[in-house]
């Protein structure tokens, strides 16, 4: 059974390129339905039934928050699904049992002044001071994953046209702000030069040692800048994200377009990212 999960994550990492966390995740709690079934004496997948997932759901209710059971019955939700479609299940057990409620939290997102508060933050002229400058611009102006972010490279940059490519199998074109054309134009002359080490390399974001920028290296130049810019610790590359998603719904900009910004291959994905996001802001903007 354990092959079966090693098979899925793998699917995950190749077909719909999830991250390391997400795969670390899923790993974890796939671990953990497993053991609950081995403990009912379950030892093929041929023999889970409805009544044990449901079984395996209340069994979480007992331990663990609503947020936290919700995820890990999503994670055994797709992985028997997937076993369907590889013909190691005939019927998904999974199906008969309702998902768990989940009370909608508000999706922080900030505001227009907030943005250039953490935008407009004083810039050294250093190497990393130039880079997270243009980084932070570019992820402003773009809505761009982490994941997406810390994989560009020179070819996906047009300066001249004020554009970039990024994304895995499914690319798009997105566009710049003249901010972030300029803060990434200053980088690439001033600033990257001093932190190459290797003038082959082709990553757009190096660290201090002119390798490729990781993304828990993101995450502390976002939480560095936030703190400077007096947002407290709450702002982190989702955040960034939603930010933008919000600010162009807010600007008129329709749900198809923010969904192809976005990347979402479903448009009821964007739907429910932003809805919330989106009332708040237009409130703000009248208030």
């Amino acid at each position: 059974m354990r092959a079966a999960i090693e098979a899925f994550l793998g699917y995950l990492v190749g077909q719909k390129e999830a991250s390391p966390h997400t795969i670390a995740a899923y790993r974890n709690d796939l671990g953990q339905f497993l053991d609950y079934l081995a403990a009912q004496d379950v030892r093929a997948w041929g023999q889970v039934t409805p009544a044990h997932v449901a079984a395996f759901l209340s069994w979480l209710q007992d331990r663990y928050a609503v947020s936290t059971v919700a995820r890990k019955i999503a994670a055994v939700r797709s992985c028997l699904h997937f076993l369907v479609g590889q013909n190691v299940l005939r019927d998904d057990p999974s199906t008969a049992v309702p998902p768990p409620p989940v009370p909608r939290r508000q999706p922080r997102y900030l505001t227009v002044e907030e943005v250039s508060r953490f935008l407009d933050c004083p810039v050294g002229d250093d190497g990393k001071s130039l880079r997270d400058a243009a980084l932070l611009e570019l992820m402003v102006a773009t809505g761009m994953r982490v994941s997406e972010v810390v994989r560009l490279t020179l070819h996906d940059l047009d300066l001249e046209r004020g554009e970039i490519v990024c994304g895995g199998r499914q690319r798009r074109r997105l566009p710049l702000s003249p901010r972030a054309v300029e803060a990434l134009r200053r980088y690439l002359e001033e600033g990257r030069p001093r932190l190459l080490q290797d003038e082959k390399e082709d990553v757009l974001f190096v660290n201090h040692r002119g390798l490729p920028l990781t993304r828990q290296g993101l995450w502390l130049i976002i939480k560095g800048r936030a703190e400077a810019a007096g947002l407290g610790q709450g702002v982190t590359p989702h955040v960034l994200r939603h930010s933008f998603a919000a600010h162009m719904l807010a600007q008129g900009e329709s749900l198809e377009a923010v969904q192809e910004c976005l990347g979402h291959a479903n448009l009821a994905t964007t739907q429910t990212y932003l809805e919330l996001a989106h009332a708040d802001y237009q409130a703000n903007l009248e208030s």
